[in-house]
């Protein structure tokens, strides 16, 4: 006991030192706008026949390969995959050490058209009982077509364990979301927070809507055939097209990518929750109803209640369309949503909210705006330490190019702003501190643009009430 309390007190020391030089730092300047300007604009999509898009080689062969959680708390994954002419196996041979498999597990296939489209082989499988904090090898597929890859569990959920996470938004299949993809990949992080906007496919028409979700699940099969991609859904996997006959939204999205919703007790694959090392997720759908006693809200007004800041200290939500956004892009279109989270949001102290949706990079300070209720209080947002900072990272380097467009001047809320393609990582240190960064992505290279120290909301109210 003696010894926790020391270590408390030591956290609370330290978190109080760094809170005082970050305030200095925070309180320095206004808001900025970069005055960066991207070259490569607008983005085009890569050939279908360009290297990134390459289909394995041998008959039947796995393509398409990505792992997902599989559980609440990081100890099952599942691995998904496609084949392309027929069923094949649905098997995944797995172990501790490569080319010896002394575990099987047996998923699940299925097949689905799409106007005159008609999918490959769907497997799906998901594997449990897992330890943490340990590398495991796979192989899918039979015979000259097996394929081989790795991944790597989450240490045991516990405050002070450190993470890295990436966060990548509105990626596409462009020669800028290369980039972003192959410079997200230098970093280290260990999994990607994706936040909606997957293929782009829905730009495309007729059969071709189809082939553009296959060649983007092989794009990326770089990254998520090796690491946990944890999804949510923007407005490019809604594929809403009546003039197709397709009116059943998200029906691409849904085949392809699945989600542990069932394991934090939600009702949909579209928002459900998981706990990866010291964080708890909430992944939201911002084109699901919400509204008060809708699924949605009945689902997350109790997910609030389950979060453990003792156990996972890190509360992160994500969600596609941002709630404070200073981009002519998409102005406002957060605001419904804003209104009914927001003092969830402030009352339960989430410390990072992760939106894409503008195709441009803005982080805001810590602000609200629920005490405005249309006959008092303030109409705008205010400072408000229990909020959590709002980042936008729609700059994953689709083909519709950049949102160049911000409010002049710079609205007070907004703390830092550019219209280029990146990604961002989130390096959690222990319960009381994270590091983040943006990475502009420029001529080849990965240039470290945004930085902060992310101090940990529930742990600094606590640990303060405990410096002498």
């Amino acid at each position: 006991m003696l010894k926790n309390k020391g270590k408390e007190l030591f956290f609370a020391q330290s978190l109080l030192l760094s809170s005082i030089l970050l305030s200095c730092i925070n309180h320095a300047h206004a808001g900025v706008t970069s005055a960066f300007v991207r070259l490569e604009w607008p983005s085009v999509d890569i050939p279908l026949d360009n290297e990134a898009f390459a289909v394995p080689k041998g008959y039947n062969a796995p393509q398409q390969v990505h792992i997902t959680q599989g559980d609440y708390d990081g100890k099952a994954v599942i691995i998904s995959w496609v084949t392309p002419d027929k069923p094949g196996s649905n098997q995944v041979r797995y172990g501790l050490s490569d080319g010896k498999y002394d575990f099987t597990a047996e998923g699940t296939v299925q097949n689905y058209t799409f106007y005159n489209y008609k999918s490959g082989y769907i497997h799906q499988c998901l594997i449990g009982g897992l330890e943490y904090d340990t590398k495991y090898y796979y192989e899918i597929g039979v015979g000259n077509s097996a394929r081989k890859f790795w991944f790597q569990t989450p240490p045991k959920i516990d405050p002070d364990v450190s993470y890295n996470f990436g966060i990548i938004g509105d990626l596409g299949q462009t020669f800028n979301s290369l980039s972003t993809i192959q410079h997200y990949m230098e970093t280290g992080a260990q999994t990607v927070l994706f936040v909606g906007d997957l293929s782009y496919a829905d730009r495309y028409e007729n059969h071709d809507v189809g082939v553009r979700w296959d060649s983007w699940g092989r794009f990326i099969e770089q990254s998520a055939a090796y690491q946990p991609w944890i999804w949510s859904a923007g407005n490019h996997e809604i594929d809403y097209m009546p003039h197709m006959g397709e009116i059943i939204p998200f029906r691409n999205y849904l085949h392809r990518y699945p989600t542990p919703y069932p394991s934090s007790r939600s009702s949909s694959p579209l928002w459900y929750a998981v706990r990866r090392a010291s964080a708890h997720i909430i992944v939201l759908s911002s084109y699901s109803p919400f509204v008060k006693y809708t699924p949605q809200w009945r689902w997350l007004a109790e997910e609030m209640k389950r979060v453990d800041r003792e156990k996972t200290p890190w509360l992160i939500v994500l969600m596609h369309v941002p709630m404070y956004n200073s981009n002519d892009a998409h102005f406002m279109e957060g605001e419904s949503m804003r209104v009914v989270f927001e003092s969830w949001f402030c009352q339960y102290k989430v410390d990072i909210v992760f939106a894409g949706h503008v195709h441009a990079y803005e982080r805001s300070y810590r602000v609200s705006n629920i005490h405005y209720n249309i006959s008092s209080g303030s109409p705008f947002p205010t400072p408000d330490r229990s909020a959590p900072i709002y980042i936008t990272v729609g700059d994953g380097g689709n083909q519709e190019g950049l949102a160049q467009r911000f409010k002049d001047p710079q609205p007070d809320y907004s703390a830092f702003r550019e219209a280029s393609y990146g990604h961002s990582t989130l390096e959690i240190k222990n319960r009381t501190h994270a590091i983040y960064h943006w990475n502009r992505n420029d001529d080849g290279k990965r240039v470290p643009t945004d930085s902060f120290v992310l101090h940990n909301q529930y742990w600094s109210e606590k640990l303060q009430n405990l410096v002498p």
